[in-house]
C-alpha cells in the first residue's frame, strides 16, 4: 500500500487528472503508478471507459510483513473495475530504511491469477497474452470521472506470431519467517551496495541479536566480506566469547578477538566511576573501538540492537548503538529468536550447518557489563514485553485499551514510560530495514522534550 509514513506527496510524471493511454503494437495500454492502484475511483476504473486491453501498474511500493496478501486482494479487484488484464509490476530492491520484496502478479478481467513472479528476487518473467485490439476509433476527450484520456500511439503493427514463452504460473510463496528473514538481507545488501561500501563490521558478543546480524549480513555479502570482532571485558562469560568464535566457525566470516580490560582499566583509574557509568563505559568502548576499524579499514559498522530495545531504550548510547545501518532494528526480540531458529533449521535440512550456536538461543539474554547481570533484572519477559509494545507502538493503543487486553497495568504503566522517556535515544540510533507498518523513524515519532506522558505520570524532562 501507500506508505504515507515514509513519502509525504506523490509526484507524477503526468497530471493527476489524465489518464495515460498507450497504443502499442495494436493493443490499447493503461498505465497507473503506484498510488493509483491503492485509491478507490481514478484511472484504474477509468481504464474501462478508455477501452484498454491492458491495464499496466507501475510500482515501488514498499515491504510490510503480511502486505502480499493485501495486495493481491488489490489487484484482482482494481482489475474487474478496469475490465482488463491487469498487470502488477514492482520493483525489488532497497532504499536507504525501505525494501521492495518484487512479486510482480498479473491477472485477468475476472481477476483470476495468470501469473506471479518471485519475492525478493529479480528476474523476467515473459507471458504471451490475448489481449483485444483497439479500437478504430479510440476514445478521446474525457470520461465519466472527469479524467482526460491523453493516447499515446507508439506503434500499430501487430506482433508476429508464435510460441509462448511462458504461458503462466506462479513462484513459491515464501512463508512468514522466509519472508521477513529475505528482506533483511535485500535491505542490507542494498544499503551497503548502493552507500559504496564492500564489507562490514559487527561486534560479536556471543548473544543472539549479534548472531543474527552476522547470518544476515553473510547471507547479503558472503562471508568473506563480513568482520566480526570479539571484545571481551572482566565480566564476559566464557561461553559469550566461546559462542563468537563458534558463530564466525560455523559461517566462515572473518573473527579476531580485542580485549577491552586496557581501556577499561585506563578509563577507570583517570575517572573511578561505577554503577551505570561504569557499565556504560564498556559499551562505549566497544563502539569507539568498532569505529576505529571502521575508518581504518574501510568496513560499515553494523549496529545489532532489535525493536524491543529501542522502543524501551535498554541500549548504550554511543556504545551498541554506534554503526551506519541497524539490520533488525525493526524486528521485535521475540522475532529475532524465531528468525534465528528459522535460518538454523533451513540450514539443516539443505545439509548444511546452522550458523547460529544454539548456546546463543538457549542462555538468557545480558548485556554482560556487571557480574550474573541477565535482560529481566531491568525489562519484562520478552513474550510479554514485545505483546505490549505491538499494541502500542504498531496498533497506537493506549494504555487502558492494553490493560483491557488483559495485561498487568503496572506493567503496561512502566512499558509506556520507558517508550515515551527513550525517544532521545531512538532519534540518535542509526537508520535499519523497515518491515512493519510502523517502524521507528519518520513512522513514530514523539517530542523529545515533552512532559506529557500515555501514563499521566510526572517524567523528568
Amino acid at each position: 500500500m501507500a506508505n504515507y509514513g515514509v513519502f509525504d506527496e506523490f509526484r507524477y510524471f503526468v497530471p493527476g487528472d489524465t489518464l495515460p493511454v498507450l497504443r502499442v503494437h495494436g493493443v490499447d495500454v493503461a498505465l497507473a503508478i503506484c498510488e493509483d492502484l491503492w485509491q478507490d475511483g481514478g484511472r484504474v476504473p477509468a481504464a474501462r471507459s478508455a477501452g484498454a486491453g491492458l491495464l499496466l501498474s507501475v510500482n515501488a511500493s514498499p515491504y510490510e510483513r503480511d502486505k502480499d496478501d493485501t495486495r493481491l486482494e488489490l489487484v484482482r479487484r482494481r482489475a474487474r473495475e478496469a475490465g482488463c488484464v491487469t498487470a502488477y509490476l514492482a520493483m525489488t530492491g532497497g532504499q536507504d530504511e525501505l525494501v521492495f520484496d518484487g512479486d510482480s502478479i498479473v491477472v485477468d478481467a475476472s481477476g483470476e491469477v495468470i501469473a506471479r513472479a518471485p519475492q525478493f528476487a529479480e528476474g523476467c518473467v515473459v507471458l504471451d497474452l490475448d489481449l483485444p485490439a483497439a479500437s478504430a476509433e479510440p476514445a478521446r476527450g474525457t470520461v465519466d470521472d472527469g479524467l482526460r484520456i491523453d493516447r499515446v500511439v507508439l506503434s500499430e503493427e501487430p506482433l508476429p506470431a508464435g510460441p509462448p514463452e511462458l504461458t503462466g504460473g506462479r513462484a513459491d510463496r515464501l512463508d512468514d519467517d522466509e519472508e521477513v528473514y529475505s528482506a533483511l538481507v535485500v535491505g542490507l545488501r542494498a544499503y551497503v551496495a548502493k552507500n559504496g561500501f564492500r564489507s562490514v563490521l559487527i561486534g560479536l558478543s556471543g548473544g543472539i541479536d549479534s548472531a543474527l546480524v552476522a547470518a544476515v549480513a553473510c547471507d547479503a555479502l558472503g562471508a568473506a566480506n563480513v568482520y566480526g570482532v570479539s571484545m571481551p571485558s572482566r565480566y564476559s562469560s566464557e561461553h559469550s566469547r566461546t559462542d563468537a568464535a563458534e558463530l564466525a566457525r560455523r559461517t566462515g566470516l572473518n573473527f579476531r578477538t580485542v580485549s577491552i580490560e586496557p581501556m577499561f582499566d585506563a578509563y577507570m583509574a583517570a575517572l573511578d566511576l561505577s554503577g551505570p557509568a561504569e557499565e556504560n563505559l564498556q559499551a562505549r568502548l566497544r563502539g569507539t573501538l568498532l569505529m576505529a576499524l571502521s575508518n581504518q579499514e574501510g568496513h560499515l559498522v553494523l549496529a545489532p540492537g532489535n525493536k524491543s530495545e529501542l522502543a524501551v531504550g535498554y541500549s548504550t548510547l554511543y556504545g551498541d548503538s554506534v554503526g551506519a545501518f541497524g539490520p533488525i532494528k525493526d524486528v521485535y526480540k521475540t522475532g529475532v529468536f524465531r528468525l534465528a531458529r528459522w535460518r538454523n533449521r533451513v540450514a539443516a535440512e539443505r545439509g548444511g550447518t546452522p550458523p547460529i550456536p544454539e548456546s546463543s538461543l538457549t542462555k538468557p539474554p545480558s548485556a554482560e557489563l556487571r557480574p550474573g547481570q541477565v535482560d529481566a533484572d531491568a525489562l519484562p519477559d520478552y513474550d510479554v514485553l514485545d505483546r505490549v509494545l505491538e499494541l502500542y507502538v504498531d496498533r497506537d493503543q493506549g494504555m487502558d485499551a492494553i490493560v483491557a487486553a488483559g495485561f498487568d497495568e503496572e506493567l503496561v504503566a512502566r512499558t509506556l514510560r520507558m517508550v515515551d522517556a527513550a525517544e532521545y535515544k531512538r532519534r540518535q540510533y542509526p537508520p535499519g530495514t523497515k518491515i512493519s507498518a510502523k517502524g521507528f523513524g519518520k513512522d513514530r515519532r514523539l517530542p523529545v522534550t515533552n512532559r506529557w506522558s500515555e501514563t499521566a505520570a510526572t517524567r523528568p524532562v
